[in-house]
This record gives structure tokens, C-alpha cells and sequence, in this order.
């Protein structure tokens, strides 16, 4: 009690941040109970009729849904290896350049992406990749090919959210693993060089090495957001033409439960997620301290 006294203008000053969370994460999830209704708006939670588990018996059985959940995989699979490997191999080839104005112009230009939201990207890529008057596809045209329609093409949809979406992040990434780098003891370079080793050498048996553990930290934890294929990336590039490919958990819930109206099914793919996100989160963090010694406190 007395530590409260002592310090209550620090927990005032939480206290606006705190009701934020409360009314914004906290109260929406008394909503979650629509999942086990057959709700209808004009009726009310109260008053809705209870169904129990027939809308996750459902998530199971309509094609659809398990569509998307296979969507969602592959995509967010994909997308977590690319973006472990592209930052990586990045900062380690950017930790080889020596000239400090050209490494300082590198990052700041591969940062850059990172900071424009899809929907600005969304509109520059669906003019760059037009199959009529698209850069990318004049070009393919030029060397004498058919033009490629990347956002409409079931089969070139998903290689174009991928690399779309790597070129976008890579840059910022490789942050924590050149901040693991910055950390590696110049002694040990010192030494292999009087060893004889070369540079190659250097990155092998040193660099690699040193960047290992936070490399294994990033890769478990990036196991929690396996169900996240990114919602906003999708949603403005994705059209009924690559829904077989290309529509993944949240893209389905938007649509089923907000632009069809039907709520307590989008609820229950909804929270189908959140339950597989909650413990995949877990057993990343379970994870990232049994192989590396990560703990978050």
C-alpha cells in the first residue's frame, strides 16, 4: 500500500491506456458468445437462439472453410521462411560492405516499404502488374511472352503475395538480426584472420554462429502468427478470381460474417483461430526458452 501511495502518478498515468485496452480488447470478447448462437441483430445476444457447436460442425464440413484454413497455411508458411531467410542472408551480406555511406544508403532505401500500407501498395501493384499496361508485364511482352495476369491467375497469386510481401518487410527485419551482428566480438575476426582464415571463412565459422541463437528466438516465436497470412496485403489485392488460392481466415470471416450478414458463423471461424493462435503462441514461446533461453520477463 504504501508503494501505491508512493507511486499512484505513475499508475495514473496507465490508467487512460488502460481503459483504451478494456473497452477496445477486453468488453468485444463478451461478443464472442454470438459463436454459439443463431443470432440475429433485430433479436439481440439475449435473445438469440443458443445452437451450441453447430457452426464449428459446420467451419468443418463446408469446403469453403476448409479451403481457406489450407490457404492460410501455405501462405503464412510460406511468408514466415521467406521472411527469416531474405533478412537474414540481407544482413549478412550488408554486414560484409564496409563503406558506411553506402551501407547507411542500403538500409535506408530497403526500409522505406516497410513504412507504406497496402492499401497505397495495393493500388501501385495493381497498376504495375496490369496485364495490358503493367511495367512488369510490358516487359514480359518484350521479350516474347504472354502477358501474366499476376492478380487474377490462380497460380501466380500466391508468388506474388510472397514476394510482394517480403519486398516490402525484408529491409525492416533485418534489423534485429544486424543488431545481432553489431554485438558479435571483433576479437574473434582478429583472431581467424591470423589463422588465415578469409572472408567466406569469417562468415561461417564466426558470423553464422554468433547470429544462430537469435535466429532460433525469431523462428519459434514466429510460429504464433502461422494463421496470419495478412489480412490487410490480401484484402486489397486478393478478387473472386483466385479465391481458390488466395482466401485465407480472415479475408472468409470479413466476408461470411460482415458482408453476407452471417454473423455467428464468422464469430465461430473467428474464434476457431484465435484458440489455434493462443496455442501455437504458447508452444512457440515454450519453445524459443527450451532451444534458446528467451524468456519475455
Amino acid at each position: 500500500m504504501k508503494e501505491l501511495k508512493r507511486n499512484w502518478p505513475l499508475h495514473a498515468m496507465l490508467l487512460p491506456a488502460f481503459i483504451v485496452i478494456l473497452i477496445f480488447n477486453y468488453i468485444p470478447m463478451f461478443g464472442i458468445v454470438i459463436a454459439f448462437q443463431d443470432y440475429k441483430p433485430w433479436i439481440g445476444v439475449l435473445d438469440s437462439a443458443w445452437v451450441g457447436l453447430e457452426h464449428f460442425r459446420m467451419l468443418f464440413e463446408f469446403e469453403d472453410s476448409r479451403r481457406v484454413i489450407w490457404n492460410t497455411l501455405i501462405i503464412a508458411a510460406i511468408k514466415i521462411v521467406t521472411g527469416l531467410v531474405v533478412p537474414f542472408a540481407f544482413a549478412l551480406l550488408l554486414n560484409e560492405v564496409k563503406e558506411a555511406f553506402i551501407k547507411r544508403s542500403v538500409q535506408t532505401l530497403v526500409y522505406l516499404p516497410h513504412f507504406l500500407s497496402w492499401v497505397m501498395l495495393g493500388g501501385i501493384l495493381i497498376d504495375i502488374l496490369s496485364p495490358e499496361f503493367g511495367i512488369v508485364n510490358q516487359l514480359v511482352k518484350a521479350m516474347g511472352f504472354e502477358p501474366i495476369f499476376f492478380l487474377g491467375s490462380n497460380d501466380w497469386f500466391r508468388v506474388t503475395i510472397v514476394v510482394s510481401d517480403v519486398w516490402k518487410d525484408f529491409g525492416f527485419s533485418a534489423i534485429i538480426f544486424l543488431a545481432a551482428l553489431s554485438g558479435v566480438n571483433p576479437e574473434m575476426y582478429e583472431a581467424s584472420v591470423i589463422d588465415g582464415a578469409n572472408r567466406w571463412k569469417q562468415m561461417l565459422y564466426i558470423t553464422i554462429p554468433s547470429v544462430l541463437p537469435i535466429t532460433v528466438v525469431v523462428a519459434t516465436l514466429s510460429l504464433g502468427s502461422i494463421l496470419n497470412a495478412g489480412f490487410d496485403q490480401i484484402f486489397n489485392l486478393y478478387n473472386p478470381l483466385v479465391y481458390e488460392t488466395g482466401d485465407i481466415i480472415d479475408t472468409y470471416v470479413y466476408r461470411v460474417g460482415l458482408t453476407e450478414r452471417n454473423y455467428s458463423f464468422g464469430t465461430a471461424v473467428g474464434l476457431f483461430k484465435s484458440l489455434v493462435s493462443l496455442v501455437l503462441i504458447v508452444t512457440s514461446y515454450r519453445l524459443a526458452y527450451k532451444f534458446a533461453n528467451y524468456r519475455i520477463f
